[in-house]
């Protein structure tokens, strides 16, 4: 697939210039593919805190614990609209990226909880285009917590890099 293809084409086969809607079947699957990430992230925020190791080792179990209940609601949250728009939720998680180390656990939750902003972005739009209004406004609520997690993970890499 062309490298310039954006989030939104992959997702929809429609171009952002593109007027044709995302239909109610291809929008279930892609929220199962932000269920099934929300998963994951369960997955890798217990096993980083478990894991990690070194001179701030209880610093960041507490904080890899601490993501574990807001990536559950959001999943229960992404769960409960499936069914109520008629789908099937998923039972899979995506992969769990592995981390050597604290930094690179680090990394590897910032740039997961920069994809997922992104898909929410995408989705909230998508949610709109199908009248689902009142879903595409917990995406906000989504959003704005995807964001503080990747901003809280930002100033622990700052203070990580300036000692």
């Amino acid at each position: 697939m062309d490298k310039t293809t954006t989030l939104e084409e992959r997702q929809t086969g429609t171009s952002e210039s593109g007027s044709a809607q995302i239909s109610q079947e291809k929008f279930l699957e892609a929220l199962n593919v932000d269920l099934a990430h929300e998963y994951g992230a369960v997955i890798a925020y217990r096993t980083y805190a478990s894991q990690v190791q070194g001179q701030w080792r209880m610093e960041l179990r507490n904080f890899f614990e601490a993501e574990i209940p807001d990536e559950l609601g959001h999943a229960q949250i992404l769960a409960d609209k499936i069914v109520a728009l008629g789908g099937v939720p998923t039972t899979q998680a995506s992969p769990v990226k592995q981390g050597r180390d604290a930094r690179e656990m680090l990394r590897n939750a910032l740039e997961d909880e920069i994809e997922t902003i992104e898909r929410y972005v995408l989705r909230r739009k998508q949610a709109e285009q199908l009248g689902h209004y009142g879903l595409a406004v917990e995406f906000d609520d989504l959003i704005r917590d995807e964001s503080n997690h990747r901003d809280e993970i930002n100033q622990i890499l700052k203070r990580w890099d300036t000692g």
